[in-house]
């Protein structure tokens, strides 16, 4: 009989936590939880990564936040493996970060972590950028596609910006595709969607936001790998305030719940609609709420 540990699910999350004792501090409770799920994460893990690389990862991001350490310890070895499936480690180089949402941590991929996704795919590139409020651009779409921004900037601040956009070069294409979108029209999108206020994580970082999601909208033209439809999949629930893990290469999306009973699962191709007004991507358990359109 095999002494390997079983492959790790949302139910072994749960046998984990009791027992710890009350005198440790935040940190090293967190690090004994994630100790025991070690074996199971090893499982889970792609080749380049560790679980002691993640769990070092989680114990530092949830050691400098204050918010984090709010969390219940099964969202957060949750959002671990979550970024682990996708090949990305949160809190390194923009790839992804956990951001809580009251007591429920969840993983959100950042715009360089989709970039290195569709790379690792080799079968396009993808870039996306902000225009700052003292640049010129030209912008031309049709039948020919073209964004040219002709001067440098020295503003970094985030109410400085006044237009985001992604390009997208898929292998062998004449022609790259292009998203531009002005923050009127990103906020309208967020406000549309956001169901839990002042907690959404753009207003943490507006410009990784701001980024996110005209990439987002190119990327439903690129073609795309299974990580790739995962992160976007996982992207789209972080955009309601809900958490998605992955298991065995399915997307289960979870609510906002200190449990974390797994909504009914999604396949990750199957959890976005197109609307035909805006082209924007429109998760399929939002097109109602999103079909009044303000």
């Amino acid at each position: 009989m095999s002494n390997q540990p079983a492959p790790f699910s949302q139910s072994d999350l749960g046998k984990t936590q009791g027992g710890e004792s009350r005198q440790l501090s935040p940190v090293a409770q967190l690090g004994n939880f994630m100790d025991k799920l070690k074996g199971q994460m090893a499982l889970a893990l792609p080749k380049h990564l560790t679980a002691d690389r993640m769990t070092r990862l989680a114990l530092t991001a949830f050691s400098t936040s204050q918010q984090l350490q709010r969390c219940n310890h099964q969202s957060i070895a949750a959002s671990i493996m979550t970024a682990a499936q996708l090949g990305l480690e949160p809190g390194v180089n923009g790839a992804g970060f956990l951001i809580p949402y009251g007591t429920t941590c969840t993983f959100v991929p950042g715009w360089k972590g989709l970039v290195d996704l569709v790379a690792r795919s080799g079968r396009g590139t993808v870039y996306t950028g902000v225009i700052f409020k003292d640049q010129n651009y030209t912008f031309t779409d049709g039948a020919r596609r073209d964004l040219v921004i002709h001067n440098e900037t020295d503003l970094d601040e985030a109410s400085d910006i006044t237009h985001a956009f992604a390009i997208g070069w898929v292998q062998g294409a004449s022609m790259p595709i292009i998203e531009l979108w002005t923050v009127g029209k990103i906020t309208k999108h967020r406000d549309k969607y956001n169901k839990v206020g002042k907690k959404h994580y753009s207003f943490r970082d507006w410009e990784m936001y701001c980024r996110k999601i005209p990439l987002l909208q190119v990327l439903k033209y690129m073609p795309c790998s299974v990580e790739v439809s995962n992160a976007i999949a996982v992207s789209n629930a972080a955009e309601q305030g809900r958490g998605a893990t992955i298991e065995n290469g399915i997307v289960i999306d979870m609510d906002d719940q200190p449990t974390h009973t797994p909504a009914p699962v999604q396949e990750a191709a199957a959890v976005e609609h197109v609307d035909p007004d805006t082209g924007e991507i429109i998760p399929n358990d939002l097109q109602d709420y999103g079909s009044a359109r303000e």
